[in-house]
């Protein structure tokens, strides 16, 4: 029987999200028992559900305590699992990284600490430098958020203005020997990228987070000028001995999950082309690429002939203009349709596999070739919204918005262009 395309997008996109799951990574990629101590730390989206599937295949015994955003909680019996704000951070978060930082206190080179990082944790670890206010941090946060600075920009900043990221954490852990288990929700799945980087060495500067401050014109409290001016945020840097223990394990991926979803469409009859897991650049840029790439698919049969999907991940930005509900991903797709212009024969999914587009509890949306007629007969104007950044107001009157829930996981962008046969 055929599978409707929307439904077998939507499948994609649930096979995707499932194949990030800790169940699956964790067990596979646990450090032998210690002679001394196991600590259990962890900060982000998915640290919840690691810390669940790690007691689900743990032996012997287990502490520790673990960060998530709110709603991302799950009931584990030994480890201790708090919640906190994200993408801003707030006073949870700042107790939380503060009580995790005593955890690793004064441990020995018997102890191993097993730090359970996803994407989320940068906002969720949220204790500033010395003479640093959380007020500083949510100032600093919310003006990258808008600014179109790529994660990667966005977390060299955070590195140098923060008393755990950038390696700080596992410096703190020294002489005990450190293991961290990671989710990557970054392009390239650098992990100095994910979360920060709060247990790996970080060849950044203070110059390169002031470079990146003074490149797209944010503006910043004057206590984080003078941190970063005075060196006095410079992080850890490769080859520091206090690292000589710590180590990392990657357990889930953008590519893992653009191959389970591969797999599903496979098997409904498409050829899978998959363009990249770690797209970057403007949301909307990216969206009229890509409907590009596409028309010329459905209408020359080039690069590659129909019926196929092409699929992709990685993290778009978005600059923020308008005072529309938006993320990045909608922002995409609206833009995706607006190039496409009713294309027959597309259709597209797209969606962040946390289930929070920007800053809605949105997971994306879906697009058919009949989109933009339909707002147009509601008095939509599409590239209006687009203008205004509202990506999530557009699908949501059309009744196209994909909502998941708490995923308990998280490698970023999902999107899909299923493309029937011209």
């Amino acid at each position: 029987m055929t599978i409707a395309p929307r439904d077998l997008l939507r499948r994609m996109f649930d096979a995707a999200v499932n194949a990030a799951q800790p169940a699956h990574g964790v067990p596979l990629h646990l450090p032998e028992p210690p002679k001394g101590r196991l600590v259990v730390i962890g900060a982000g989206k998915a640290s919840g559900a690691m810390a669940r599937a790690l007691e689900d295949h743990w032996p012997g015994d287990l502490s520790g305590l673990v960060v998530t955003r709110y709603g991302y909680k799950v009931p584990c019996e030994r480890i201790e699992v708090v919640e906190a704000a994200h993408p801003v951070p707030d006073s949870a978060g700042l107790l939380a990284a503060a009580r995790i930082a005593k955890l690793v206190q004064g441990l020995t080179a018997d102890d191993t600490v097993l730090c359970l990082i996803s994407g989320g944790g940068s906002a969720l670890l949220a204790l500033p430098l010395d003479g640093l206010t959380l007020e500083d941090k949510q100032v600093v946060n919310r003006a990258l958020l808008k600014s179109g600075a790529t994660i990667s920009e966005m977390n060299c900043v955070r590195r140098h203005l923060s008393a755990v990221k950038g390696g700080r954490l596992a410096a703190a852990c020294h002489p005990a020997k450190v293991v961290t288990l990671l989710i990557s929700d970054v392009p390239g799945d650098d992990p100095m990228d994910i979360a920060s980087g709060p247990t790996v060495a970080d060849p950044t500067t203070c110059a390169d987070a002031l470079a990146i401050l003074r490149r797209y014109g944010i503006q910043v409290p004057p206590k984080v000028l003078e941190v970063l001016e005075s060196g006095q945020g410079e992080s850890v840097k490769p080859g520091d001995p206090r690292l000589a223990r710590a180590e990392t394990r990657m357990i889930a991926a953008p590519q893992m999950a653009l191959e389970a979803a591969a797999s599903v469409a496979r098997d409904a009859g498409y050829a899978v082309h998959i363009l990249g897991d770690a797209l970057e650049g403007e949301a909307k840029d990216v969206g009229t690429v890509l409907a590009g790439i596409a028309r010329q698919v459905a209408r020359k049969g080039q690069p590659f002939t129909a019926p196929c999907v092409l699929l992709s991940g990685g993290e778009t930005t978005v600059t923020v203009r308008g005072q529309g509900r938006g993320g990045r991903n909608v922002e995409f797709l609206l833009a995706l349709g607006v190039a496409l212009d009713g294309c027959p024969g597309v259709h597209a999914l797209a969606g962040d596999t946390d289930g929070v587009d920007g800053l809605e509890e949105i997971a994306g949306a879906y697009l058919g070739p009949d989109s933009l007629a339909r707002a147009w007969r509601l008095g939509l104007k599409p590239r209006d919204r687009l203008a205004d950044n509202d990506g999530h107001g557009f699908f949501e009157v059309l009744g196209d918005g994909v909502v998941t829930g708490p995923t308990l996981t998280n490698v970023n962008d999902f999107r899909a262009i299923l493309i029937d046969a011209r």
